[in-house]
């Protein structure tokens, strides 16, 4: 008979349930999968086996995330090879997930089921897993879920924050928003300008450089000599300039009126100021797309990576697809349509924007888009699990893609792609070693500043510390003089200053004996009397 066990992982800890001896076709009965949801009655289905709990938060995370990457952790290891049958044939572990069933089968050689009568098992183990397992509370089950479920959450999030693709898709999302934006605002700006002076459209063809000379220009009419130097500034051509002179003399426009233009020069800084900042989106998103994939960019431009990326979701996920699916990225409703109709699959998608393509001829541009294709996925992978990503892979992946044009149009044999790589290789180990030397200066600069910061702050409650006790005896000799000053009142010495004690006993002793001496000589004086008298 074989014996079925059921695995199930929970964040307090590992646990091994035996199922006591029923039909499997039975347990799928409706009635049956009621009864799950009572503890008596589960009961007589499944029987604790063994549990083994985790040590600390960090062993749960390491157990969880081995778990979900379908890897057998050690902690699981010891507890299947401890409780499970001796007898691995007649033994059946039921798993939750299929990938780290395979890898219990493949290291330890039981035999694992998921699905079915497992699942409806471990859907009552789930429920009533607080009681199943005792010294185990509902309270203390869900806080360990909610504690283990934020640091898992935190792992996967937390990555090296400078190589996060997730700016990168925002950030081209935005440029396209705004390049869409800016045409359309620009084309009203032309349009509300253009009746005041029509001629100028014709003469100036771009958007940014139009609204900057409407807000310059302002009333036609008010334009002259003078303001000949301004519009060469903008235009940065001398011809054009005086050419737009010429046309406001004589232009066929209407007058407009000075409230009309005051919205006009409003709506054109706006226009100008998007402009502006698109400028800087795009330097945040080079100087971003050189840090994430640097080799990506390196080879096909920024841009075009840039939008790469934000097609497949990240940089990871446009690493793990073929050249096949990179060479048609974009093109999904043309391939679909393509497929349904019977008719020509397109031969590039998002690829096309690259200069390559332009460049290649026709009957060249589905093999120049294969090939581009397959560099573009070999440089994503390589800054995608390279620890210091340079771009001098895409730099030599340019260079062969480049070499490739040339044998298409001239016949030119390329190096061979080994060759190539090998130098390649040679170079990053080169460009890596000069950047982890750098890092580790910097932090050498970073630990002797800490070092430092460190002393300044022992030194400075070392002086607190001696400060201290001079002040107490600053304090103790106060109160003595205190105590010596209030003393000689006691004694009848008024107005006598405070002495210190030794003196004051002195001075004492010398008044006793003064009135001693004062005594006896009273004392003789009236017996010499008493002697005459008689």
């Amino acid at each position: 008979m074989v014996l079925l066990h059921v695995l199930f992982e929970h964040a307090a800890g590992y646990a091994l349930f035996a199922v006591r001896e029923v039909e499997e076709i039975s347990l799928l009965l409706p009635q049956v999968e009621e009864s799950v949801l009572t503890v008596g009655k589960f009961h007589n289905v499944v029987k604790l086996a063994a549990f083994a709990p985790f040590k600390s938060a960090q062993s749960a995370l390491e157990n969880i995330n081995a778990v979900s990457e379908g890897i057998l952790h050690e902690d699981l290891r010891l507890l299947l090879e401890t409780s499970m049958p001796a007898k691995k044939k007649k033994a059946l572990l039921g798993v939750a997930d299929a990938k780290i069933g395979a890898a219990i089968l493949e290291e330890l050689g039981y035999q694992c089921q998921t699905g079915g009568v497992v699942a409806e098992i471990l859907r009552g183990i789930r429920l009533h897993f607080h009681a199943l397992v005792k010294g185990l509370t509902a309270q203390s089950a869900s806080k360990a879920q909610l504690g283990l479920g934020h640091s898992y959450s935190r792992a996967k999030v937390k990555f090296n924050v400078n190589r996060v693709d997730n700016m990168i898709i925002q950030s081209i999302s935005l440029l396209d928003q705004l390049d869409k934006d800016i045409n359309t605002f620009s084309m009203r700006v032309r349009e509300w300008y253009g009746y005041h002076f029509p001629e100028l459209i014709k003469i100036v063809s771009e958007n940014y450089t139009y609204c900057r000379l409407a807000k310059f220009i302002g009333n036609r009419k008010e334009l002259s000599e003078e303001s000949l130097e301004g519009l060469e500034e903008i235009v940065m051509d001398g011809a054009k300039a005086q050419a737009i002179l010429e046309a406001s003399r004589s232009s066929m426009g209407m007058d407009i009126s000075p409230l009309d233009l005051i919205n006009i020069e409003s709506f054109s800084s706006r226009v100008i100021s998007l402009s502006e900042y698109r400028k800087g989106l795009q330097e945040y998103l080079r100087s971003k797309m050189s840090q994430v994939a640097p080799s990506l960019s390196a080879l096909i431009g920024e841009v075009v990576g840039a939008r790469l990326i934000s097609h497949a979701g990240s940089l990871t996920n446009l690493a793990k697809y073929p050249a096949s699916t990179v060479q048609i990225l974009g093109a999904e409703k043309a391939l679909f349509r393509a497929l349904k109709t019977r008719g020509n699959t397109p031969k590039y998608g998002l690829i096309f924007h690259s200069t390559f393509i332009g460049r290649a001829a026709a009957k060249n541009k589905g093999r120049i888009s294969r090939y581009l294709a397959n560099k573009c996925t070999i440089a994503s992978r390589i800054d995608c699990f390279s620890e210091v990503p340079t771009s001098v892979f895409g730099d030599k992946l340019r260079e062969q893609v480049e070499e490739r044009l040339a044998f298409y149009e001239t016949g030119e044999p390329p190096r061979k792609n080994l060759e190539v790589m090998k130098e390649a290789v040679a170079e990053a180990s080169e460009v890596v070693a000069e950047v982890k030397r750098k890092q580790e200066k910097k932090e050498k600069k970073r630990k002797k500043r800490e070092k430092q910061r460190l002393e300044a702050l022992a030194a400075a409650a070392e002086e607190e510390n001696d400060t201290e006790p001079k002040k107490k005896k600053k304090k103790k000799k106060q109160q003595q003089e205190l105590e010596a000053a209030s003393e000689p009142e006691e004694n009848g010495l008024e107005e006598e200053e405070a002495l210190p004690k030794q003196k004051r006993k002195a001075t004492v002793e010398a008044d006793e004996e003064e009135e001693e001496k004062k005594k006896k000589k009273k004392r003789r004086k009236e017996k010499v009397r008493d002697s005459e008298e008689d």
